[in-house]
């Protein structure tokens, strides 16, 4: 790629992809893809139930729906990962069958995923390359140009990464940039975007949104799947909503109000997303004093009563989940002092931790908090395997017991708790993580951004358990970047900047203001 290179022809062989069933289309220009009549059924499950959904040039169609309506079938039927049962694809007016993922990309579909699937062992340019990597021309890989069109790639996102080092080494909002350069290397028609911002700051979703309107300028399409609803209507131009595996509606974003969408999404009005219940806030459970470490965190000071929500906000690089993971032992402090109901403890492990009754919820679910290919029941009682085993020897009946006691409290969506978990929607794999350690029976709860990619529907279920876990004794500790769930559901804020405490508020006193001032150092 030579250097004056544009990154808008680099957008050139990229994507599309647009609207959905049953509502109004746009009609300037033909369908670059459909989807008609398509069933998806697993054992016992009826994930996609005979969906129509055409996809047009030039716009971009937000994909809406709780977890489990059937928005990940329908990405991975794209992506060539399932084959459906009924109906069929249309690619520029001709049937085609995707019959891998390979086929899929040479149809020109790719995918940017919520979680990255990426190789933590490679660089970042054997990333962005895997499987299309340039040849010499003894066919070889060419090893300096893979690298100067991946660093090419990088700067057009605005970014520097370096492309000779191990994806392990990046941050995790590095990481998805890395994912979007390798969906921009591949000569693609249809991009489909699944929560790529997630992890990313406000510049960088910026930055990525920049890119999008690129590619729509470009005559490409792309389908957009996200539960916040200002990026959806910032970016899409066309919606499609699922539920229950069916498409309910679809329009134009610019003539639905978002009650509307909301509407359609759960099938009723989801009235109070943060139905927090009075406590009665008790004595102090946990003591936090002038805790430290080398290079995160230094001098954070707080004590956690019990039934109270503590809630830890700050922007990324704040130092929020390198303090609860010490908490939480995967890290050791420099330096600071535990109390725990009166008696001073010292966690080096997450074991310690455990023992102890304080248990970490992790951000990435599908990478710190759960064993994919095992099934349900069996992650549910992992942490609790003295409960479910005796003299030595594993009892299964015991483990489907205590499993079902907590996939019914957390009403979880599943054909039968001996599917592995990595088939579970997002909202459904979080329940699981939650169960599998309020099975531990703990006394302190961290909740590391609970309900990051739940739909808007989910949440407000999700909401109404913490509380329901408060009311009932449990000390909960929740970090969040949303500013609407920290104040609709924290008794206290502690608010962390560049590693420090910034600042300590009563409910009495949170506003948006006075925690993003906090938070940037202007309070």
């Amino acid at each position: 790629m030579p250097p004056g290179f544009s990154f808008f022809m680099v957008l050139l062989m990229t994507t599309a992809l647009q609207e959905p069933v049953a509502a109004a289309e746009p009609k300037d220009a033909p369908a670059i893809l459909e989807m008609r009549g398509i069933s998806q059924i697993f054992p016992g499950v009826k994930a996609l139930d005979n969906v129509s959904i055409a996809l047009y040039p030039g716009k971009v169609t937000a994909l809406i729906g709780e977890n489990g309506a059937g928005k990940s079938t329908l990405v991975k039927i794209l992506t060539g990962i399932y084959r459906p049962n009924e109906g069929e694809i249309i690619v520029d007016g001709q049937a085609v069958s995707f019959t891998s993922a390979q086929a899929a990309i040479d149809a020109g579909v790719t995918a940017i995923h919520q979680e990255t699937v990426l190789f933590d062992e490679l660089t970042v340019a054997e990333n962005i390359f895997l499987g299309h990597a340039p040849k010499t021309r003894f066919r070889t890989i060419d090893w300096k140009a893979m690298n100067e069109r991946s660093r090419e790639l990088l700067i057009s996102l605005e970014s520097n990464i370096d492309p000779t080092i191990r994806l392990k080494d990046l941050s995790i909002a590095q990481r998805h940039l890395v994912a979007i350069a390798r969906a921009l290397s591949i000569e693609a028609r249809i991009v489909i975007m699944d929560e790529p911002t997630a992890a990313l700051s406000r510049k960088e979703i910026d930055d990525l949104f920049r890119i999008v309107q690129g590619l729509k300028a470009k005559g490409k399409a792309i389908l957009f799947i996200s539960h916040k609803f200002d990026e959806v209507y910032e970016i899409a131009d066309n919606f499609v909503v699922f539920r229950d595996g069916k498409a309910v509606g679809a329009g134009r974003l610019k003539e639905t109000p978002q009650d509307a969408i909301v509407k359609l999404m759960v099938g009723r009005d989801v009235e109070n997303a943060f139905p927090k219940i009075d406590v009665a806030i008790g004595a102090p459970v946990l003591a936090v004093e002038r805790y430290c470490h080398r290079t995160e965190f230094r001098d954070i000071t707080f004590t956690l009563r019990k039934g109270e929500i503590l809630g830890i906000y700050g922007l990324i690089g704040a130092g929020r989940s390198e303090l609860c993971q010490s908490l939480f032992g995967i890290t050791k402090p420099l330096s600071g002092k535990l109390t725990l109901e009166g008696q001073e403890i010292s966690i080096s492990s997450p074991l310690d931790a455990i023992r102890a009754g304080i248990v970490y919820v992790p951000e990435e679910r599908g990478r710190h908090g759960l064993a994919l290919p095992m099934p349900i029941y069996q992650n549910m009682t992992l942490p609790s395997l003295t409960r479910t085993s005796r003299k030595g020897f594993l009892k299964a009946a015991n483990e489907f017991a205590l499993a079902r006691k907590y996939a019914e409290r957390l009403d979880l969506r599943a054909a039968a708790l001996s599917v592995p978990v990595g088939t579970l929607s997002g909202g459904n794999q979080q329940k699981v993580v939650i169960g599998k350690w309020l099975a531990t029976m703990p006394k302190v709860i961290i909740l590391d951004e609970p309900t990051k990619g739940i739909d808007i529907g989910s949440k407000a279920a999700v909401h109404g358990f913490i509380s329901e876990l408060a009311a009932e004794g449990l000390s909960i500790i929740m970090i969040s970047s949303e500013l609407p769930e920290i104040i609709g559901m924290s008794d206290r804020v502690l608010v962390m900047k560049e590693g420090l405490s910034a600042g300590l508020y009563d409910r009495d006193k949170l506003s948006p203001e006075a925690l993003v001032r906090a938070a940037t150092g202007n309070a």
